[in-house]
Parts: C-alpha cells; sequence; structure tokens
C-alpha cells in the first residue's frame, strides 16, 4: 500500500455512529433498474419486450479546463495546497460545475510535471474505470502526473509503475505472491510479538508521562514484523539496528515530495518541494543501507527471482519497495488512522468489540488464527469501514488506452485516447448514492445482509474488495495480507485492553495519534 495524495484532512461529523443499524446501498439512489438481457441473430423481426431497460444517460461535455500554460497547473497547485486545502479543491469544483467528472490540473505540475492536465473521477460509479486495465494504462502513473527519478529505486523501473501489458510485470507480481505465501505462517505470530512488545512499551509512558505518541512506535513495530514475519530476521540484531523507519522516511519524502505539504512556509515549501526534484543523491547512502539489508536477508526470495528470470539484483530493489514503501507505508498511514476511528467509536464499540473477539479466541483454545477471524463480524466490519472512510491509497490515476465513454450517476462524458484520468478515491467511496450515512464511520456497516454488495465499493487496494489480485491486473498483491495485519491489529489491542483513550491531530501521512489511558483487560 501506498499513497499517491498524502495531505489528508478529513471532516469529522458530529453525529454519533450506531452500532445496531448497519447501513445499506439505498434503492432510491439507482438511476436504472437491471434485468436479463439476452441476444441473438435472427431472420425474423424482434418482438417487443415488456421488460424494463437501463435508461441512458444523457452525454455531456466533460465541464473544467486547465487554464493558461504554467499559470493554469501553479494556481491549482496552490489551490490544492494552501487556499482550499485537498477536500474542498474537489468539493468546490463539483459544486462549481454541477458534476462529479471535471477536468483540473493535479500537483505538482511546473517544473517536475509539464502534463498536470487530468479528468477526475469523483463517484463510485465512475471511479471503477481506473481498475480497467483494458481501458486504462498504468505505466508510471503509480505517483500520478510525475515518476520519481530511477535513481531512487536503484535504476529500475519497480512493480508499482508498470502496465500488465509490459512482460516483466507478471514476473515481479508472481514474484510477491511467493513471499507472501512461502511465508504466510510466521504472520501472525510474529505480529503478535511485535505489537506486544509495541503495547508494552505504550504502557511504560502512559504510566510515567501520561501520554504517549502512537505513530513513532507503531512505526518500529511494523517494520520489526515484517523484517521478521517475511525475512526471518530481527532487524536490531543487524547493521540496520533501529534506524530502519528514519531511513525509509527520508527515502519517501525524496519519492514523494512534490505532493506533501510538511508545513514549512508556503513560499519555501513551493520553492523546496513542489517545483523542483530533491537531488536522489542525498539519499543515496541511506537507501543503500536497507538495501544491503534486505540483500543479506533473503536468499530464498531471490533463487525464486532467478526461477522466474529475474536477477537477485532487480528483485532486491522491488522488495525493498514493496516492503518499505508499500507494505511499511500502509502500515504506518493506516493503523493510526483506523486507531483513531476505533477511539472515537467510544467505550461502547470498545466493549462489544472485546467481548466478541474474546469469545472467539477463548472457544478457538485461547489461539488467534485467521478462521477464529472470519467469526468476529464486527470486528471485520471496523476494519472494511476504515478502509472505507479514510482508505491509504486516496488517489488512483491511469491514461485512457483509446476513446471511451465514462458514466457518472448522472451523466455519460466522452474521453479521448491518451487523456489522463485521476480519481480520488475518499470521494468515491463516500458517495451518498452507494453509502446511507456515508461521511459517518459506521461500525457495523457491513454485517448486514447487503455486506458483500457494500464491499464491492471499498476500493483502497486499487480494485474492488470483492475481486482478487492477479498478474493481469493492478490490483494490490498483498490485499489479503494489508487485510490481515490490519484485523490482527485490533485483536491483538481488544484482547489486551477493555478500552483507551487518544488525543488525534494531523501529520503530513495521516492522524497522528497520542495515547492518554488503556484500561487493561477485566474479563
Amino acid at each position: 500500500m501506498a499513497s499517491s495524495s498524502l495531505a489528508v484532512h478529513f471532516q469529522i461529523p458530529n453525529q454519533k455512529s450506531s452500532l445496531r443499524s448497519p447501513a445499506t446501498i439505498k434503492p432510491s439512489s439507482r438511476r436504472f433498474k437491471i434485468c436479463p438481457v439476452s441476444a441473438t441473430v435472427s431472420d425474423t423481426p424482434p418482438t417487443v419486450s415488456m421488460s424494463p431497460v437501463p435508461e441512458k444517460l444523457p452525454t455531456r461535455k466533460i465541464p473544467g479546463d486547465y487554464g493558461l500554460p504554467l499559470i493554469g497547473p501553479w494556481k491549482d497547485r496552490l489551490d490544492y495546497f494552501y487556499n482550499q486545502g485537498r477536500d474542498e479543491f474537489f468539493r468546490s469544483r463539483v459544486q462549481k460545475y454541477g458534476s462529479t467528472v471535471f477536468r483540473t490540473n493535479m500537483p505538482p505540475g511546473p517544473f517536475i510535471s509539464f502534463s498536470p492536465n487530468v479528468v477526475v473521477l469523483l463517484d463510485g460509479k465512475s471511479f471503477p474505470t481506473l481498475f480497467d486495465v483494458g481501458k486504462v494504462e498504468k505505466r508510471d502513473v503509480f505517483t500520478g502526473t510525475f515518476m520519481p527519478s530511477t535513481e531512487l529505486t536503484g535504476g529500475y523501473r519497480i512493480l508499482s509503475y508498470l502496465d500488465p501489458s509490459e512482460p516483466k510485470h507478471a514476473k515481479l507480481k508472481q514474484l510477491m505472491f511467493f513471499l507472501l505465501s512461502s511465508r504466510r505462517s510466521h504472520v501472525i505470530p510474529e505480529f503478535h510479538k511485535s505489537f506486544t512488545e509495541m503495547f508494552e512499551g505504550l504502557e511504560k509512558e502512559v504510566g510515567s508521562k501520561g501520554k504517549v505518541g502512537l505513530n513513532a512506535a507503531n512505526d518500529q513495530a511494523a517494520f520489526n514484523f515484517l523484517a521478521r514475519s517475511w525475512l526471518g530476521v530481527d532487524p536490531a540484531g543487524t547493521k540496520l539496528g533501529i534506524d530502519g523507519p528514519n531511513l525509509i522516511g527520508k527515502w519517501v519524502v525524496f519519492n514523494l515530495h512534490p505532493l506533501l505539504v510538511l508545513g514549512l512556509p508556503k513560499g519555501l515549501e513551493e520553492a523546496l518541494l513542489h517545483t523542483f526534484r530533491l537531488p536522489a543523491g542525498l539519499v543515496k547512502k541511506d537507501y543503500q543501507r536497507l538495501y544491503d539489508f534486505f540483500y543479506s536477508n533473503a536468499t530464498a526470495f531471490f533463487d525464486e527471482a532467478e526461477n522466474l528470470g529475474v536477477s537477485r539484483e532487480e528483485a532486491c530493489h522491488n522488495l525493498l519497495f514493496v516492503t518499505c514503501f508499500n507494505s511499511f507505508g500502509g502500515m504506518k498511514i493506516f493503523f493510526p488512522n483506523m486507531i483513531k476511528w476505533i477511539g472515537r467509536g467510544g467505550a461502547r464499540l470498545h466493549a462489544e468489540l472485546a467481548r466478541e473477539i474474546r469469545s472467539v479466541v477463548k472457544s478457538n483454545g485461547g489461539k488467534v488464527t485467521m478462521a477464529g477471524m472470519e467469526q468476529m463480524p464486527l470486528m471485520k466490519s471496523v476494519v472494511y469501514e476504515a478502509l472505507r472512510i479514510e482508505p491509504p491509497v486516496p488517489a488512483q490515476y491511469g491514461r485512457a488506452k483509446r476513446d471511451l465513454i465514462i458514466e457518472s450517476h448522472d451523466a455519460a462524458f466522452e474521453v479521448k485516447e491518451g487523456e489522463m484520468l485521476f480519481g480520488f478515491q475518499p470521494f468515491a467511496t463516500k458517495d451518498p448514492k452507494i453509502f446511507d450515512r456515508a461521511e459517518e464511520f459506521v461500525p457495523d456497516r457491513f454485517t448486514g445482509e447487503n455486506a458483500n454488495e457494500l464491499l464491492s465499493h471499498v476500493l483502497w487496494s486499487n480494485g474492488p474488495e470483492t475481486e482478487s489480485p492477479t498478474v493481469n491486473n493492478k490490483q494490490c498483491a498483498g490485499k489479503d495480507f494489508v487485510v490481515l495485519v490490519s484485523r490482527l491489529m485490533v485483536v491483538e489491542l481488544f484482547l489486551r485492553y477493555d478500552s483507551f483513550d487518544i488525543e488525534v491531530g494531523t501529520s503530513a501521512l495521516g492522524a497522528s495519534v497520542t495515547v492518554t489511558s488503556l484500561k487493561r483487560a477485566s474479563f
């Protein structure tokens, strides 16, 4: 997992979440009725069918414009980062154009990206166009309208930047499937070990100081867990020591600085981060330390790479990226965000989660298992709802392979071959025509009879939650792994604590969470 737009600002509604009324798709939101349709070739005239047919949407010109060269992209960049902020940037244009599909420029623009023009897709109906690799090309669009220098990845275009049509894509994605499969038995025990260490440290800090920041502790636990479960090595016992998270943090900034807001004065931030590329050489030594760590501890992975026709060197750069950028980055962003939403759910939600989780674990002999977690509907729903309301990968891009017709709920739009499409996922997954109370965190949203239908509109993995990654699509190879570790985080939390209290701030990469109390399990 990785975010391609990381200045996170979410509006939190005042309404209280309900634990007893699962949200369902609104029947009234449908623009047409669905019925079975068959087609045959016949010499006889067609008969008149009384079955309802889909209502044809009006074709509309895509509203919006890109402004003057250089000036338009620069003005949109200032609006996006400073004048309006990310969410208001999109919301104001939806209101202005009366459309969830429109044209604008996406950062960074000049002088990093000279092709910032995009067609924006902001609703749950148009957004999935970005998943259809028959319609859109995914070559070099992982971070949007610019691509970081390959000097940051050993001179290689990493799997995330490859289109499925490229021969190397299938080999590298298959290699990631091998990693996940071959090390699956280590995930649950190593997660328990790493995050028990984290919780014990948090308890000591809260006991002595009254509060403690979650994010840094989560970063160290996440990196330790990934190294132990995937590589079978504790980084603290190597030359890398405990430096992994800090080295990754600096390297990620050099990859994503054109998209970040770090809180510097606007003029300095614009000049330093958004106008020119930072020299990759400034993090070369940091990256080499990470590379050496992975190269020394993944022999079986590299052997499999050579069997697939991938060099050990290229495999190592990809392993580093998928571990440090995708997986670690996802846990770094998503875990604090998820804890934020659960924390705001209050004591009632905490009590229900604790009862459900402890009951199932007890009935399974005191062990946490994947099968056992499938018996925890509220816990599973909470994870899905967190992925829906604040997805860790908020932005997706794709370039139209041919002339397309893209439909929103209200209109059809013509897109020309070569145009860049951009989707901002938090708007699509909070589409009020799909989800009731779309802006609210509803813990049991995915426990009702319509849960599977609703899950088809949870899109965090670059594909619907009801579909699976393959070598032929761009859905996250670690989709099921991410769901698993997110569930483990909730399970470990409520096996250990009855409830907890937090304070929430913001950071460049999501929520900044401070733990102010941890109430140990009483039953």
